[in-house]
């Protein structure tokens, strides 16, 4: 792929630590196009759980929402030793031949692959209780806990070592935004359309082919996986200080929680990711329950992923003109505003709440196309207020948090379907109540709508990065990494 659009700057690699005399290409269209493919690659399994785990398993296997609640959120326990373990051991550890992060994007593809199939087979379906929901937590903690944080630490880490710039780094936000996006459409719109069946009248999931479903989006993750290894370019290195002379685990933590930009997107993204799962792990209840149209589900989706796709052109200079954090907050606003609509019409048309949900989506997409820029930000700004860079550790931090996000919403999700009365089908004709539906669509309008107003005032009142401040950064590194550069 041609190189002649890459910005300018020098062809050499920019050094973080240590000169080094290997040349590497310019910062070009192959480089976003591949970071493109590894979020392509990660989605194909992270969607596929946050889109369909609750309902395959208490759909198709009848576990209780409650205990598949129960799962998502203890869970996250585990993984606050496994994702903040692995970060740090990417930080310590000593880079390979093609870099410090790509060379992970091989060791765990296949694996993070497999775990995923395992996890929608429905092999013990007619097996006692127990054997059901043992085997639902091996296969989500063997995934999620395990093979998903091996691969989508370094992954995402690795953008801080693509380009120090910030209009590159905001480029690579937007096509690993656009990457999740396609894989999004491939997965909500497409798969729906293949996993339900009518059954007497009734819209079903098909455990069956769920599980081939599975298998396809396992395939085509290897391979987007493979391109992401084979197109992406590490620039900048980030050797790690001798042992005697680096921060101590501890207090790289301690600088890590008083990190008042790192804590204040976390807050904010938190939050957007909670309203953004529950949505959607509620959306196929209310489309198969309220609408009584399962299907549905892929113009739904196809409709609420429409705004991304508007903004993948336009994000990243709308982030250079006004900055990241002025073009998020415009959005969540917006998005707030569009769910208090839709709650308070209570419409029966799905076509009027495709309508709203759109707009919603198009305000969570303005922080979300841009929210991997984010984290390169308070990488650096992690580097200006220490001295010392902890990618993988701030990301494998920020990793967990989305895992948080994602628990939260499934707990949110189990215990608020329970508590309004949802009941478990394994195929036995059962009929909800006006009641449950009316909740149903509350969970779908008011609560991500509560979500996104927290989302909002902590990115406007705590989180630290404006347009200006990044800059003074970006600036004052440039100036470290030069003097570095001159006293080697």
């Amino acid at each position: 792929m041609s190189t002649t659009d890459a910005l300018p700057g020098p062809d050499r690699m920019v050094p973080a630590g240590p000169p080094s005399s290997t040349v590497k290409r310019p910062f070009a269209w192959r480089d976003k196009i591949g970071y493109m493919f590894g979020d392509f690659g990660n989605d194909f399994t992270f969607i596929l759980q946050s889109t369909f785990f609750l309902i395959f398993y208490t759909n198709v296997m009848g576990i209780s929402a409650a205990h598949v609640g129960l799962l998502l959120g203890g869970a996250r326990i585990l993984d606050a030793f496994t994702d903040i373990g692995a970060g740090r051991l990417i930080d310590v550890s000593r880079p390979g031949k093609s870099g410090r992060f790509k060379p992970w994007l091989l060791r765990i593809m296949v694996p993070v692959a497999v775990a995923a199939v395992l996890m929608f087979s429905p092999f013990l379906q007619d097996g006692s209780y127990g054997a059901r929901l043992g085997w639902m937590v091996f296969t989500y903690i063997l995934w999620g806990s395990v093979f998903y944080t091996l691969i989508n630490i370094p992954y995402g880490s690795m953008a801080s070592v693509i380009s120090n710039k910030a209009g590159e780094r905001a480029s690579l936000s937007v096509f690993r935004s656009l990457g999740a996006t396609l894989a999004n459409i491939g997965i909500s719109v497409v798969l729906p359309l293949i996993v339900f069946i009518q059954i007497d009248g009734r819209s079903e999931l098909s455990g069956t082919r769920m599980m081939l479903a599975a298998a396809g989006c396992a395939v085509l993750a290897v391979l987007c996986y493979l391109l992401c290894f084979a197109n992406v370019e590490e620039r900048i290195e980030t050797p790690p200080k001798p042992k005697e002379e680096r921060m101590g685990f501890a207090k790289t933590l301690g600088t890590l929680v008083t990190n008042r930009a790192l804590t204040g997107m976390i807050f904010s993204s938190l939050f957007m990711l909670v309203a953004f799962m529950t949505l959607g792990s509620v959306m196929p209840y209310l489309l198969n329950e309220y609408f009584n149209n399962g299907q549905l589900l892929s113009a739904v989706n196809f409709v609420g992923l429409v705004p991304t796709l508007l903004l993948v052109p336009v994000a990243a200079k709308l982030a250079k003109a006004f900055g990241k954090k002025e073009v998020g907050a415009a959005g969540l606003a917006l998005a707030v505003v569009s769910g208090l609509v839709l709650f308070a019409m209570r419409t029966d048309s799905p076509y009027v709440f495709m309508a709203g949900y759109a707009l919603l989506m198009f305000g969570v997409a303005c922080l979300n196309i841009l929210i991997w820029a984010f984290i390169t930000d308070v990488i650096d700004f992690q580097e200006v207020r220490t001295g010392e860079r902890n990618d993988a550790t701030v990301y494998a931090t920020y990793s967990w948090a989305r895992k948080l996000g994602q628990a939260a919403a499934g707990v949110l999700t189990g215990a608020a379907l329970t508590a309004i009365g949802y009941e478990s089908s394994t195929g036995e004709n059962i009929v909800q109540t006006d009641a449950v539906l009316n909740g149903i669509y509350d969970l779908a309008t008011l609560l991500p709508a509560l979500l996104l107003l927290v989302s909002l005032l902590a990115l406007v009142f705590w989180y630290p990065l404006s347009k200006k401040r990044v800059a003074a950064n970006v600036a004052t590194l440039e100036a470290k990494h030069e003097a570095e550069g001159r006293s080697a």
